[in-house]
């Protein structure tokens, strides 16, 4: 599997993410080529190879020629993405982070998503740094993207709104549950375009993976800083530790607390995207039923995750442990059955499918709707989605 690494020790941009992987490898050409899709004739990329803090890194620029408009409403710039010629799955990637953006926005500033705009060359500038990102995520051929702890910068920076403290909060909020920390420079190292492509392209931030590394590329921030500001990326064949992950499981026994609240227990856990919560019978002292709650949780989330079971269970006291576990990636597969459509869980392991089962719920709602019995339904399920795993397979054994 081939994986990649963002090493963001001073932050992130769309310019930085898109020169890193020009100095990485992805072709300057090629990525013209793509953005010429979008039909922006008065757009253009330039790359050029600079000295940051000592380190060679690629700088790109947008140039907007003769780009009389000030700004442009999301609504403009996803018609923009929607009536180019670019591939259904990088229009639809590109319009989800745009829509990320332009939503955290709205909810910061009391706003109608509809009056959220894109300022810097008439918006364009975005459009060419999400839709070059995404293509070229998937240009490099990578499978899994991997992100660190994020550098934000500390101080205030000058926007549409005035003067906002930084990290800005659009940036803040499009990093919710993401790892981050500020080494005190005075300047904003990650910006909205930045953490919003982090988030929708990275799959696991913290600690780097173990990889066989093949390729190096910086991308360079604009900013002359103390330390260099570039964005490092590392891309290359996953080793024997990549779908590892470590993971905090959370424990405490309970033997007073009203059976009823455990649903709502859970429920509220959940929402507040832990990994796992279950409950196992056990006994204590003097023989005494009780309940033991276990959580798993990524590390970030320990401290809320302690804080809600004190304020919200009948426990005095609990305990955690760090741990590591090895999860299979999975994807959401929809498939069309003669009963109508259901969606189906793919799992894959280091490339290679390793199952492929119906979704309950539809399989259930389905057997309600057609008044036909449940096993039916989960047959034919299982039949329709053998057929498109095993012919999926052998469309991917081909050879090249």
């Amino acid at each position: 599997m081939r994986i990649a690494y963002f090493d963001c020790f001073s932050g992130a941009s769309g310019d930085m993410i898109l020169g890193a992987m020009i100095d990485a490898g992805l072709s300057l050409k090629s990525l013209e080529a793509e953005l010429g899709k979008l039909q922006l004739k008065n757009i253009s990329l330039k790359a050029k190879k600079v000295l940051k803090g000592g380190i060679s890194a690629t700088q790109v620029i947008v140039v907007g020629k003769d780009e009389k408009r000030h700004s442009r409403s999301l609504k403009e710039l996803l018609q923009i993405v929607e009536g180019s010629r670019l591939d259904e799955t990088i229009k639809e990637k590109s319009q989800e982070v745009f829509i990320r953006i332009a939503s955290v926005e709205a909810k910061i500033h009391r706003k109608p998503m509809e009056g959220i705009h894109f300022h810097e060359i008439g918006g364009l500038d975005s459009v060419v740094d999400i839709v070059g990102a995404v293509w070229g995520y998937r240009e490099l051929g990578i499978d899994k993207l991997y992100v660190s702890k994020v550098n934000v910068g500390t101080g205030f920076v000058r926007c549409e709104h005035g003067l906002l403290p930084v990290p800005a909060p659009a940036t803040l909020s499009l990093m919710k549950g993401k790892p981050i920390y500020s080494s005190g420079v005075e300047a904003e190292l990650l910006t909205p375009t930045g953490a919003a492509l982090l988030t929708s392209l990275g799959s696991e931030f913290g600690r780097m993976p173990e990889m066989k590394l093949e390729r190096i590329g910086y991308g360079a921030g604009r900013s002359e800083l103390s330390h260099p500001n570039v964005l490092r990326l590392m891309i290359g064949e996953a080793g024997s530790s990549v779908g590892k992950e470590r993971v905090m499981v959370v424990e405490t026994n309970i033997d007073d607390m009203n059976p009823q609240l455990y649903d709502y227990i859970m429920d509220k856990l959940l929402a507040m995207e832990v990994q796992e919560v279950f409950l196992t019978p056990i006994y204590m002292k003097k023989t005494r039923p009780a309940i033991l709650l276990t959580v798993i949780c990524f590390p970030e989330k320990l401290s809320a995750v302690i804080d809600f079971l004190i304020r919200e269970t009948t426990t005095l006291g609990l305990r955690w442990r760090e741990e590591e576990r090895s999860c299979a990636d999975r994807e959401i597969v929809s498939l069309q059955t003669r009963y109508g459509e259901i969606r189906f869980k793919q799992a894959q392991w280091r490339g290679e499918k390793v199952n492929f089962s119906p979704e309950y719920e539809d399989c259930k709602r389905l057997a309600l709707k057609r008044r036909v019995s449940l096993k039916e339904v989960f047959e034919e399920a299982k039949k329709t989605g053998r057929l498109f795993f095993e012919g999926r397979n052998r469309y991917r054994s081909r050879p090249k």
